[in-house]
Parts: C-alpha cells; sequence; structure tokens
C-alpha cells in the first residue's frame, strides 16, 4: 500500500502538524499545480507552557494527545469533505520535540492504513519553505530565509529534495533570541509577539547593541552574544520602566534587522541565478511575521530587484496546511513513504547533510532515500 506511485489530479491532502506546541489539522486541495486551502485548524498549548516561559516537552505531548482527534474533526468538517475523499495523509516526521512529532506521525500512519491512503513523513522545514505556495505563485529556484524559534537558514530552494544551505546560525536561533529578550524583560511568552509590540513605541537607537557577524564574509548568523548584551543592559539598569523596555526591545529588533539584511545581502550575491532569470526571496517560519522585519527585507528585494514573497500571517507560525501542500507536491510527483517512516528530533532540510548522516534517510518510494 505504502509507496504507490500517485499522480492523480487534483490530490486532497489531510495535514497533521505537531512538532512542538500546536496542535494543528488542515486540509489542502492541489490542483494544476494551485493549492487551495479548505481547512486549518489550530489548537495552540501556549497558556499550557506561560507559566514556564517556554515549552515543556511532557506537556506538549500530552496535550496533542488530547486534542489531536477533536482538532481532525474539526478540520475535515470545515473542508466539507470525508475520508473518503482524500487521496493522501501528510504529518510532520520532524524535526521537533519527539514526543509530539510521534502524536501526529502515528495519528497520520493510523489513518493512511485504515482508509489505504499513501502516507507522507514531512520535514517540518519543507513545510515552511513552501508555505507562501499556499497563496501565490512562486517558481522554483528561490533563496529562502527560513527564521523560527528553532531554526536560522538561508537556503537555495531547487524544488523537492533540492535545497542547498548557504549559511545557518552557529549558535541560537533568531526566535530563541527573541523569546529570551521577553524572559528577561519580564513580556511572557510567546516572547516574538511581545517583543515586537513593546518596540512599537521605543527608540531603536537608544542603546548601542552588537550586530554579530555583520559585514563579515558568508552567510552564517550569531545572535547569542545580542541575547546576552540585552540581559546586560537589562541587568545594569536594575528597575527597568516601560519606556526603558519598549527602548530595549526597539534596540533588539533593529540589531536582528541588521544582522538579517546583510546576511540575506551576502547570499543574494552568492546565490547563482538561470540566465535571464531575476532573483526570488522567500521569507518563511514564525519570525517572519515581524511586520518590522518583514519589511526591512522587502525593501532588501526592492534594491537588488529581487521579487519579495512571504506567507499570509496565518501560515508563519506552525501549521497543518503548510505540511499538507508538502504531502500534496511530493503525491502529484509520485513520491510517498512507508508506514515504517520514523519520526525524527532532527532532520536536515538541505540535501548535503541528509546525504551525509544515513539516519536521516526517509525510506521514500519513487525516487532515492
Amino acid at each position: 500500500m505504502s509507496g504507490q506511485i500517485l499522480h492523480s489530479d487534483p490530490q486532497i491532502v489531510l495535514g497533521l502538524e505537531t512538532s512542538c506546541d500546536e496542535t494543528a489539522a488542515a486540509v489542502v486541495i492541489l490542483r494544476d499545480g494551485r493549492a487551495q486551502v479548505l481547512s486549518s485548524i489550530i489548537a495552540s498549548q501556549i497558556d499550557a507552557h506561560a507559566p514556564y516561559g517556554g515549552v515543556v516537552p511532557e506537556i506538549a505531548a500530552r496535550a496533542h494527545v488530547d486534542v489531536i482527534d477533536h482538532v481532525i474533526l474539526q478540520a475535515m468538517t470545515k473542508a466539507g469533505i470525508g475520508f473518503q475523499d482524500l487521496t493522501g495523509v501528510a504529518a510532520t516526521a520532524g524535526p521537533g520535540l519527539i514526543g509530539g512529532v510521534m502524536v501526529g506521525l502515528l495519528t497520520g500512519k493510523a489513518i493512511a492504513l485504515a482508509r489505504g491512503l499513501p502516507l507522507v513523513a514531512v520535514n517540518h522545514l519543507e513545510g515552511h519553505a513552501l508555505s507562501p505556495r499556499l497563496e501565490a505563485d512562486v517558481p522554483f529556484p528561490y533563496l529562502l530565509l527560513l527564521v523560527s524559534g528553532g531554526h536560522c537558514q538561508l537556503l537555495r530552494v531547487a524544488g523537492l529534495d533540492g535545497c542547498e544551505r548557504l549559511g545557518s546560525t552557529i549558535d541560537d536561533a533568531v526566535g530563541e533570541a527573541f523569546d529570551k529578550t521577553a524572559k528577561v524583560l519580564g513580556l511572557g511568552y510567546p516572547g516574538g509577539p511581545a517583543v515586537e509590540r513593546a518596540a512599537r513605541t521605543g527608540d531603536p537607537k537608544r542603546f548601542d547593541l552588537p550586530r554579530p557577524l555583520k559585514g563579515r564574509p558568508g552567510c552564517d548568523f550569531s545572535f547569542a552574544g545580542l541575547k546576552t548584551a540585552i540581559a546586560r543592559e537589562a541587568a545594569a539598569m536594575g528597575s527597568l520602566s516601560e519606556q526603558d523596555i519598549a527602548d530595549l526591545c526597539a534596540s533588539f529588533q533593529a540589531a536582528v534587522g541588521d544582522v538579517l539584511v546583510d546576511r540575506t545581502r551576502q547570499a543574494m550575491a552568492a546565490m547563482v541565478l538561470p540566465e535571464g532569470q531575476s532573483g526570488r526571496f522567500v521569507v518563511a517560519g514564525g519570525v517572519a511575521a515581524n511586520l518590522v522585519l518583514r519589511s526591512r527585507l522587502e525593501a532588501l528585494c526592492e534594491e537588488f530587484g529581487w521579487s519579495f514573497f512571504a506567507p499570509a500571517l496565518a501560515y508563519c507560525g506552525d501549521n497543518a496546511a503548510m505540511i499538507a501542500l508538502a504531502g500534496a507536491e511530493r503525491l502529484a510527483q509520485g513520491l510517498s513513504d512507508d508506514l515504517d517512516a520514523p519520526a525524527r528530533p532532527r532532520w536536515p532540510l538541505d540535501a548535503e547533510a541528509a546525504r551525509a548522516a544515513p539516519m536521516y534517510k526517509t525510506g521514500r518510494k519513487g525516487a532515492k532515500a
């Protein structure tokens, strides 16, 4: 059953996403290469993790178990279809918190087995990489800046299984830096939206914060020093007023923006484009929802004459619509996975790293693993 070759059009796929602290299900239809989201349901766990200032893996896994059946039923009902209408099931198989990943992947396997449907075990990062294609025609190849709580990478995306990493963080992801900044300043969890809100009334020039690796060769990132600098500034001031917090957030956000723009500029200069083709740039992941950073990257694209793409805000964070789309695009190319596809806490997106590590081979049918 698993691994069968499908080329039917349209593909109607149920997607499941449980890699962190959102339990999500969605139904996406892919017809003639164009996607339509029929439903996208997300059950957030923010309230459960907020008292701890971050995600607690055991709490997350148990919460996924509690609600995943209900979330799937909501997604199917909103889409107005039955399981007999599906052409496949896609579930995140990694990277992520392994307990949560297992919940979604095992649920997807159960549905695929019970209904005789092909399964696609999706790389969560590939879901983010494809997310702008939920609403726009974004042809390959393109330059991708993937920025989230756990990842910060620049990649050339040539197609499915066709990612080349140009740079990545050597320490912390940018989303993690946002979360730690919010925690230091007492802004609560999740940190990214809280810092962005506070920064709106702040002075981005008040604090002279570092811009790690800015101006250096290459496309790698570093945010540990910036995160430490915020903690030191806050500690040196002692009692912080609302304006102090706003100024610290604005200064931090400006520093992050300078780093992202500088590193992306380097990647644009390094990326070899097909003859006669203008550049295409995609920013995706949870941090792509930050409107200030998004606008700065869009301005960079205007400077270079590149097209700018970003997913709608609803699809920047973890969601199952992007997982369903990744599954649908793979099924349209005749790719599916065996039911013994493993859950992975780590799973590199770029093809070179995946080939170098046998543990990351997928068992995928229709193409080389």
